[in-house]
């Protein structure tokens, strides 16, 4: 093993001390203190884990022209012989949750409080397993068979969890619903599959269903307090109102005549709706195979840091998404314990310092936050900046030595106060939804002393398809392809990438893509070509040491960085019908929480409203009026109001440019259709200089 400078300077210490001991008893009793000194701290010594894979070399590229990567933990991957499980009797989410019970001895499974002040309270496997199971068998004795679609509007809770293992046992498939959909899409959701029946969590949900109910909706199974008025406006809409534990009670009653029917691997599991493109969402197709070999495939890539049946995990993410059921999937597979939040994000760290979880799922928003609150407590002071540069570089250059920990004086004097708002324990950490920012990766494994490892996918392949390999201290890449998956780049060349030159469309194959989408084979045909390859619609690069680092998006539509879809073009049509605006181009980025715009004002139209309000000037005078600024930003905020744009769609900040885009300057195409990439780099200074007076 490499000794650290450190170490070295310990060990000449203990020699020099040695030189000086005296004889006798006296100069004994030190020898044995001296040796018993060295026999603890080589003991106790912080020990280098070795990555997985080598860091220069993290996956295999195929021979041919197609420039095909696969992962290093699966050679069988580069004959086309992708992992399908891990373990031989844990082949559907149905089997991975009766594996959690058999490996936790039934132990603590989901864990709840009713509000701040309280303790968690724990449902054990068993327990829920039976619940389950009684809710499965309520619903099939109010008609539902095998290959019924169910849907389920709800936060995060354990009726979620108990509802989808119930499904389960009966072979049922969950659709999850989610705030963001808005009435219109969650009725159009529910007509598609043609359910009869939905849990929901709460009053607010169940009248949001009510506002637009399909005639197909028979029934809604709700799981909190709901008020009387709102169970006679379902009656009178002809849709049954019951009780959660009503249909737990059903079952129960009548376990005996419904045996339970499990699902087959091949068996579709769930439809996961996507939002961000306009028009009707996606349902994704995604079967109990795919779900279950995209988990394997990460827990395969953690190695001895995957969950175990001592874990817990804190589930604040919405279970609508893909990416928070697997991370639960993967926990209930080897035994480990979910609690949840309460269900106030804004309070997300008393639900931390309360469960103490071991395992985290998160977002960038959340670590932007945590990394901001620091560096701002530490601006306005000479001494805890440079403490705080001192404590990075110092864990830093231990991670690049394959050493992991939180017991350093750096971790007692600087970060403790990070450690502890997470509740003290975590050791693993999963970044997904959106990228995370360089600077704030390294802060984040330097403060918490844990694994973290970033992964890059979509709900199309059921969420990673590539895993950062813990030890690689480089951030800004997304690591290689998992064991379920190889990957391919292919040319866009109306952008200027070629795989040739390690530049192109980010393609998936492997037993994680899903089936397609619901009820709708052109769109299928789109994204999935005839020889299985799935087209993610996102621009990647190759890394000299095999990892993909994303650069671009092809359809132009992007996430911000808590998640949320973002169609720029969709916007752009709504803006562009003031009367103020000639041109429009939107920018946002997923490392930001917001979009801004860039807008070539109408001459006439605002030199008039100039006049009216007694404000002097040519045009590019105009555009630097504070006044002309305000004026035309109320007048999109309105339109995108009256249109239907949600909060984080609007534009918090323009920049007025009074020349317009033209093919001329190079910012239009021949069919005067806008060149983002073009319009990016042409207005970099001014989309930089918004975001800076945003952050």
């Amino acid at each position: 093993m490499q000794v650290s400078k450190s170490e070295n300077w310990f060990l000449k210490r203990m020699e020099e001390v040695l030189e000086w001991i005296p004889g006798g008893a006296a100069g004994a009793a030190v020898v044995a203190g001296a040796v018993a000194l060295s026999t603890y701290y080589v003991a106790t010594r912080p020990k280098s884990t070795p990555p997985m894979v080598p860091l220069d070399e993290q996956s295999f590229p195929e021979p041919g022209a197609e420039l095909i990567r696969t992962s290093k933990l699966c050679r069988d991957a580069k004959d086309g012989k992708f992992l399908r499980y891990l373990y031989e009797d844990c082949r559907t989410v149905y089997d991975a949750f009766h594996r959690g019970a058999r490996e936790s001895n039934s132990g603590q499974c989901l864990g709840s409080r009713e509000n701040q002040t309280k303790p968690y309270q724990w449902l054990h496997y068993n327990e829920a397993l039976l619940r389950a199971r009684n809710f499965g068998c309520g619903l099939t004795h109010l008609g539902l068979r095998p290959g019924a679609y169910v849907g389920i509007y709800s936060q995060n809770c354990p009726e979620w969890v108990l509802t989808e293992q119930g499904l389960y046992c009966y072979s049922m498939i969950i659709v999850p619903l989610y705030d963001t959909l808005g009435v219109e899409v969650c009725s159009f959701i529910i007509r598609q599959a043609e359910m009869n029946t939905v849990v929901c969590g709460d009053d607010q949900k169940i009248n949001m269903i009510l506002d637009q109910a399909p005639p197909c909706l028979k029934r809604i199974v709700y799981i909190g307090e709901v008020k009387k008025d709102t169970l006679l406006r379902a009656k009178k809409q002809g849709i049954e109102a019951i009780k959660f534990e009503e249909v737990e009670k059903l079952g129960s009653a009548n376990i005996n005549s419904y045996p339970e029917k499990p699902p087959k691997a091949d068996d579709i599991c769930t439809v996961c709706y996507t939002s961000g493109t306009t028009g009707n969402p996606k349902g994704v197709m995604l079967s109990h195979e795919n779900v279950i070999a995209d988990v394997s495939a990460v827990m395969l890539q953690l190695g001895e840091h995957k969950p175990n049946r001592h874990d817990v995990m804190i589930s604040f993410l919405p279970l609508a998404h893909m990416f928070e059921r697997c991370c639960q999937i993967a926990m209930f597979m080897q035994g480990g314990a979910v609690g949840f939040f309460c269900g106030d994000i804004r309070n997300l760290m008393e639900d931390m310092k309360a469960l103490k979880p071991t395992v985290t799922p998160t977002v960038p928003r959340l670590l932007n936050r945590i990394h901001d609150k620091v560096m701002s407590t530490v601006n306005g002071s000479f001494v805890k900046r440079n403490l705080l540069r001192m404590a990075i570089n110092s864990k830093l250059a231990e991670m690049k030595r394959g050493i992991l920990r939180k017991n350093t004086i750096w971790d007692t004097l600087v970060f403790k106060k990070v450690q502890e708002g997470m509740g003290g324990r975590v050791r693993l950490l999963v970044v997904g939804s959106a990228p995370l920012s360089g600077n704030v990766l390294t802060f984040v494994r330097c403060a918490l002393g844990c694994v973290v490892v970033e992964g890059y996918g979509q709900t199309e392949c059921v969420a990673p398809a590539t895993l950062t390999i813990q030890g690689d201290c480089i951030p800004d890449h997304v690591g290689p392809p998992v064991a379920c998956c190889c990957v391919k780049l292919v040319d866009v060349p109306e952008m200027e990438y070629y795989a040739s030159a390690g530049q192109g469309e980010v393609c998936v194959k492997g037993t994680n893509v899903f089936k397609g989408y619901f009820k709708d084979p052109e769109r299928t045909r789109d994204t999935i070509d005839r020889d299985g390859w799935l087209h993610t619609g996102d621009i990647g690069m190759w890394l000299a040491n095999g990892t993909l680092k994303i650069i671009d998006r092809k359809k132009h539509i992007f996430k911000l960085s808590q998640g949320e879809y973002i169609a720029p073009e969709k916007i752009e049509n709504i803006y562009i019908r003031s009367i103020y605006v000639s041109q429009i181009y939107v920018y946002g980025e997923s490392l930001k929480s917001c979009v801004v715009a860039v807008v070539v004002p109408d001459v006439e139209t605002v030199k008039e409203w100039a006049l009216e309000n007694d404000i002097p000037g040519t045009l590019s005078v105009l555009c630097n009026d504070e006044r002309i600024k305000a004026m035309i930003m109320e007048d999109l905020i309105q339109l995108g109001k009256e249109s239907g744009l949600k909060s984080f769609e609007q534009v918090k900040d323009i920049y007025l440019h009074p020349d317009p885009f033209s093919v001329q300057n190079g910012l239009l195409t021949p069919t005067l259709k806008s060149k983002r990439p073009q319009l990016k780099a042409y207005f970099k200074p001014q989309l930089e200089d918004m975001y800076s007076k945003l952050d």
